[in-house]
This record gives structure tokens, sequence and C-alpha cells, in this order.
């Protein structure tokens, strides 16, 4: 009797079979890799695994992620910033940005600290004027404002030696977030958010990177994880991360040839470290999100559905870490080092291996452990 399998269909040849031993303990061992580094001084356990095409045994060295330090990045070949390298960071007010203008002003670099609310007198900025460093400037930057942009590249240009050389980095950091689920948010919500996140990012870079080009320099753009996977509550902030991501990646591939590199940094849950919210703020948010819904999205859900999200989005807010050094390191590694990472990720290993599930697994699976 003939075989009903269709001629097309693919058959398992004997060579597959006895890659299929190997392939496993590939995987393995890379998964361990990833979450053990540096490994050399962890305590291990041995397997072997027998090669059943030619008896051959294999032993791998396995390592508890329990006992996992931070990973270091290593700088061979470090670029040397002193005296030559320029770098604007937008977003330098508070969080990431006042950290990393001040740590970057440490390692020799000339930094542009881009400010929203210098104008304003803002503590941020007097405080980054306070050092009185002719290698830290503060600069009023409002990355929705097409004039402030043109007029921080001037500023740069003018203060740069040879401005023909260029300046060495642009580090967009500059962001918003904002929460609610897609029937709670308003269209306004989500045109504000892209227009800092996503254009603000566009918009500073196309106006940067004549000069960024002509030093070979670097383009950092600060993401999230949440630029690698949704998340339900964040769909504002969701839909411009992955579009920094998209943006990144079309930048990189173009840039390559021209000798400028782009990464882009993905932060984990930072938001204790970054006062993005306070529970002043989450509740403000509430007040106005309830008040705006459509009356026929208020009855289907109804206050107490209602009130339990917000109360989940506070929770949320009051976790993850307050120490920034983890995402400093990353944007001074991918600014400093000859070879710098395409991405990088500072973040604890429960998100790392949430966004390794998330993105590499079929949607089935990462549903099942995560929604269902």
């Amino acid at each position: 009797m003939k075989s009903c399998r269709p001629a097309l269909w693919p058959r398992r040849s004997k060579e597959s079979a006895r890659r299929r031993p190997v392939i496993l303990p590939l995987v393995a061992t890379m998964l361990t890799a990833r979450l053990s580094r540096p490994l050399s001084k962890l305590p291990g356990k041995t397997l072997s695994f027998s090669n059943r095409g030619n008896g051959a045994r294999r032993t791998l060295l396995f390592y508890s992620a329990s006992f996992v330090p931070v990973g270091r990045r290593t700088y061979a070949d470090a670029v040397n910033p002193v005296g030559s390298k320029a770098v604007l960071v937008t977003g330098c007010d508070s969080g990431f940005g006042f950290s990393l203008a001040k740590h970057l002003h440490s390692k020799g670099f000339l930094v542009f600290a881009g400010c929203l609310l210098k104008d304003k007198g803002d503590v941020g900025a007097k405080e980054l004027d306070s050092l009185k460093s002719d290698r830290l400037r503060t600069v009023q930057l409002n990355v929705c404002k097409a004039e402030e942009v043109e007029k921080a590249v001037e500023i740069v240009r003018s203060s740069l030696v040879d401005p023909e050389k260029g300046m060495w980095g642009l580090v967009n950091n500059a962001g918003i977030s904002t929460f609610g689920e897609v029937e709670f948010t308003s269209m306004e919500t989500y045109k504000e958010v892209a227009e800092v996140n996503l254009w603000g990012t566009v918009r500073t870079t196309k106006s940067f990177l004549p000069l960024i080009r002509r030093a070979k320099g670097r383009v950092v753009n600060i993401s999230s994880m949440l630029g690698r996977m949704a998340n339900p509550s964040r769909s504002p902030y969701c839909i411009t991360k992955f579009g920094v991501e998209a943006f990144s990646d079309c930048l990189r591939y173009e840039m390559h040839p021209l000798g400028v590199k782009v990464c882009v940094v993905e932060p984990g849950n930072f938001i204790a470290a970054t006062s993005l919210y306070s529970a002043e703020r989450i509740q403000a948010i509430a007040n106005k999100m309830w008040d705006e819904l459509p009356e026929v999205v208020r009855k289907d859900y109804g206050k107490k559905y209602f009130d339990e999200k917000i109360a989940a989005m506070e929770t949320y807010c009051n976790s993850g870490s307050t120490d920034t050094t983890p995402v400093i390191d990353a944007v001074t590694h991918a600014l400093t080092a000859a070879s710098p990472y395409t991405r990088y990720h500072p973040m604890d290993y429960y998100w790392w291996l949430r966004m390794q599930i998330m993105t590499h697994m079929p949607g089935a699976i990462s549903d099942r452990i995560y929604i269902h």
C-alpha cells in the first residue's frame, strides 16, 4: 500500500537524526553561558552526552545562574575620549540622562547635556551647571521642537575645536511614559508619547548625523525591554520603543559602510530609579483617564475593573532597580569600545529570560506562559 504522505513532505534523514543529540546540549550551553557570565569562578556540574552515531561522548560544564554576578563588558582597544570626543545626551533633567552626563564628563568627554527644562531653571540643569566645567555644558533642548534641535546643533558645532572632524556621539535618551489599556488610552496620549520617544529620536538623529558621520562616531538609542516584547497596559510606550528598535536597525545598516556604529540599549525595569512615576502622578493620570473615557467603555468595564488595573500599575511602579549603573555602563561601553555591541540588555535575569522566550519561541508558548 502506497504512503499517503505528499511527495514534497520532508523526510527525516539519518544525518538529521544524528545531529539532534548534539543540538540540544549546544542550546543548553548557549543559554547557560548567557545566564552565567563569568563562568570560570562558579561551582559547576559536568554532564555527559553520547552521540548515538559514533558512540563518542561529549562533556559539558554547567553552572547555576543563582551564583551569577552582573556581567562585565570588555573594553579591548577602547576609544580614548580625552580632549577630542564630544557627545550630546538628550533628556538630562533627571534619570539616566542626568547620571550619564556626569559619568561621561568624569570619563573625559566633552558633554552637551540636553535639558528640556533648562530655560525654566530646573534643578537638574542647575546641578549640572554647578560643576562649572568647560567640558560639561547644558543646552536647552526639547526634542519635539525642530527649532530647538537645530539650535542645539549650532551650539555643538560652534563649540567644537574642528567642526570638520565632527562630534563623536549622540545618545537619544529623552523619553516619557504612560500606561492604560488600549480602550482606556486616548489618541492624544498615543501621539504625545510617540512625539517624544519616537519622532524626537528620529528628529534629533537626522539633525546631528552630518557631524556624527564626519567623526565616524556613534549613535546610541535608549530603547527598552518593552521595545522587544509587549506588555498589558503599556501599548503607548511599547509602540514607540518598537519603533525606536526598527529605526535603529535601519540606521545601523545604512551607516555601516560609512563607519558610524549604531547601538541600542534596552533597560529592564528601572522605574524606581528614574522617577517616571509617583503615586500622585499615577492617580492623576488615572483620574483624567476615567473622566475622559467614552460612556460605553466605562459601562462595559466598570469602575472596579479600572481601579484594579490602576492598583496593579502602582505595584509595578514601586518595583524595579534603584541602581542605574548597569545602564550607564552599557552606554559608556557603546561609546568607548572599539567594537561595541549592537544591543545591550541591562536588566535582571527574570526579564532577560522572559524577553528571550517572548522573542525567540512560538507565540503560542509565550502566551501560554505569560497570558493564559
